[in-house]
């Protein structure tokens, strides 16, 4: 749930800049006295660099282990942040996930207002929640200008398209009620051979009591896709490691699209309600339905090849290019309800201003799953034979997932002349209940509370300085079957537990659009599954530690220049196995700017590039020990031009054009290795490109 504090209340309404947090309901923070290391993607930055899903938008974000199923499985935004998957937020709001993950909203970018990327445990605000933090979406909603829109159209590598439309302005003459209608019709095929995808969206959003005290934003999605690509991978022998038969194909498939189907319908309503009761005290309550459908069937390659009679590995089929397939089938259907609701206010003790918060919310959500795995004829890498007759597999999960959470927080930040102090205490009630209908209805349940806090301090010195230091904790309900007495009774694996220390450094640059942060930190996540061997339960005896610095430095459009930069050093490591997690890297280093002509005859033509160094991850177990997959290093491109300057009559109109890795660089994103059976690697986005005509008004 996104309970929220003045600080990091994650609505914005209208337009803000990369140095700027959203604040309480009607007022914002600067991020340089917020005492957390927060990213913040504007809509500018996801525009010139042609970000197109939500994986893409944190490439050049501090923290990030990108792309952990490299370019192919982008139905789903899958990377890791101080090494740890994280959960997304829309408008302050949780999306909840499936039990198994397949029926997960995606929210386009495109109708997306802004991204803030908050590092670290966050549960004192949010819940349940990840050590690593989580990402806060934003909607495009109705704005203060009178009339506006705009329309614009793409094409681009692998048959790329999309079609994207805008709308809004007031539907009472003194802007009383206000409008806005989004919508977005997209497709392509992949890099690999055989798949593509399609999207339609549409956002009606309305706002009824513009500018005064009280106001009630209503808005709904529906997102079809009824056609998202490939799930697959490629063995590691052949892609990571050159093998007997050489390399596979960066095209390479390893499914079947006569079989392959992954459809997903998303749709949502929404309620935003705010109300000021004077310059010093507000209530703000928001709410949303989400209902998701998906049904994945899919046919993937093991990355080995199993002898069929023995379930043996057999290393010399794959010196021929020969490997297992397995199939997979899953139908799901996901109902989430959330609620959050706050009051805000503002006073004075003594030398003391405070900014109080108190607040309210509820999850509520019902999955249903019904699942089964099988075999599929095997492949061979070199000479793939399509359109083979696969068995769809049997039915062997049929589940019936119950969630329900309910929070209560406070928050008191506290002003002191420059010195800013902030303290957040919050309590949950969980339950959890899973029944398997194939297992005579037996279920699980679990039930903990748990009590998140955070405190922070900053002080910011008038020439722009501002060291901090804060403390925060998360819990993370998880699966499992748990013992404490070797075996002899089991129970239901209580939560995660996060915390983590961190400080650092913000310097804003007075009256300028440019902020640098530079933040160090420790985190711990205890409470973690063990499983024992030979065994059918775990331990929770588990740690996962992430150590490591961060740099960032944004500017702001200052003066037709944008500068995004990141430098990033981690070291996580899973203290069960004295192994880092597998797909989560070291760190990282990046920088994109782009430059807009601010006169002469080249006025409004802008230009610029991008840098992406990502290093090494760990990919697991391999039949040859652990894999480390390389780092790499990536180019990306950028242009655009105002057509209004080469006369009146283009009023409103532009181009754009983007590339991602320019120079085609051939690279393994990630790898997952779990010897002896699964060695799969994904291959990295090859060189893409995309032009775009709009107009605007």
């Amino acid at each position: 749930m996104g309970s929220k504090g003045r600080a990091e209340n994650i609505l914005v309404k209208g337009k803000k800049t990369s140095t700027v947090a959203s604040a309480g309901t009607k007022s914002d923070k600067p991020l340089v006295e917020t005492a957390q290391s927060v990213t913040v993607i504007d809509r500018h930055e996801m525009d010139i660099r042609g970000v197109l899903n939500l994986s893409q938008a944190v490439r050049y974000t501090a923290g990030v282990s990108p792309d952990q199923r490299g370019s192919t499985a982008s139905r789903y935004d899958m990377f890791a942040l101080r090494g740890f998957t994280v959960p997304n937020f829309l408008d302050g709001l949780k999306l909840q996930d499936s039990p198994t993950g397949y029926a997960t909203a995606q929210i386009d970018t495109s109708r997306l207002d802004r991204i803030e990327i908050l590092k670290g445990p966050a549960s004192a605000l949010y819940g349940q929640s990840s050590p690593g933090g989580l990402v806060a979406m934003s909607s495009k909603l109705p704005t203060s200008v009178r009339s506006y829109g705009g329309l614009n159209a793409m094409g681009g590598s692998f048959d790329m398209y999309r079609v994207d439309g805008d709308v809004g302005g007031f539907l009472t003459k003194d802007g009383f009620v206000r409008y806005r209608l989004y919508g977005t019709v997209n497709g392509s095929h992949s890099q690999l051979s055989q798949t593509k995808s399609r999207r339609y969206s549409i956002t009606p959003a309305i706002t009824i009591g513009g500018d005064s005290n009280t106001t009630l934003t209503l808005f709904g999605n529906y997102q079809d896709d009824p056609k998202n690509g490939a799930y697959g991978s490629v063995p590691l022998e052949g892609s990571l490691r050159t093998a007997a038969f050489g390399r596979i194909k960066r095209n390479f498939y390893d499914g079947d699209r006569n079989f392959e189907e992954y459809k997903r319908r998303h749709w949502s309503t929404t309620y935003i309600f705010n109300h000021k009761f004077n310059n010093d005290w507000a209530f703000s309550t928001r709410g949303r339905y989400d209902d998701v459908k998906s049904i994945y069937e899919s046919v993937y390659s093991y990355g080995t090849f199993l002898d069929p009679e023995t379930s043996i590995r057999d290393f010399q089929q794959e010196a021929l290019g020969n490997f297992s397939r397995g199939t997979a089938y899953a139908n799901e259907h996901l109902k989430n309800l959330a609620f959050d609701s706050q009051l805000t206010g503002h006073f004075k003790t003594a030398f003391l201003n405070h900014s109080v918060m108190a607040g309210f919310d509820y999850q509520q959500s019902r999955a249903t799953e019904l699942a089964g795995f099988g075999s599929a004829p095997s492949m061979n890498v070199l000479h793939p034979v399509y359109n083979q007759t696969i068995t769809p597999p049997a039915i062997s999960n049929n589940y019936l997932t119950k969630q329900h959470q309910i929070g209560v927080y406070v928050q008191d930040q506290v002003d002191i002349g420059n010195l800013h102090l902030a303290g957040s205490l919050r309590n949950d009630w969980y339950r959890g209940n899973q029944q398997d209908f194939l297992n005579s209805g037996n279920g699980s349940r679990q039930t903990p509370d748990k009590i998140t806090w955070r405190a922070s301090g900053l002080y910011h010195f008038n020439f722009g300085l501002a060291p901090y230091i804060s403390y925060s904790t998360s819990f993370q309900p998880q699966s499992g079957v748990v013992s404490d007495d070797g075996g002899r009774s089991t129970r239901q694996a209580d939560p995660t537990q996060g915390k983590q220390l961190e400080g650092g450094l913000k310097y804003q640059i007075p009256g300028l659009p440019v902020l640098l942060t530079a933040t160090g930190f420790h985190i711990e996540q205890t409470n973690v599954l063990t499983a024992v061997p030979n065994g059918n339960y775990s331990v929770e005896n588990g740690k996962v530690r992430s150590n490591g610095f961060e740099f960032e430095a944004h500017v702001s459009v200052y003066k037709g220049l944008t500068v995004v930069a990141a430098v990033s050093a981690q070291r996580v490591k899973d203290l069960s196995t004295g192994k880092p997690p597998v797909q989560v890297g070291n760190g990282g280093e990046s920088v994109f700017a782009f430059y807009t002509m601010q006169s002469g005859p080249l006025k409004g033509l802008g230009f610029g590039g991008g840098l992406r160094h990502v290093d090494s991850s760990f990919g697991g177990t391999a039949s040859y020990g652990d894999v480390r997959v390389p780092a790499y290093t990536l180019f990306d491109g950028s242009a655009s031009y105002d057509l209004a300057n080469l006369g009146q009559i283009y009023k409103g109109w532009k181009v754009q054009a983007s590339v991602r890795n320019l120079f085609n660089k051939r690279y393994v994103a990630s790898c997952y290795g779990y010897a002896p059976y699964d060695e799969w690697c994904w291959y990295g986005e090859r060189r893409s490109a995309q032009a775009s005509v709009g107009y605007s008004w």
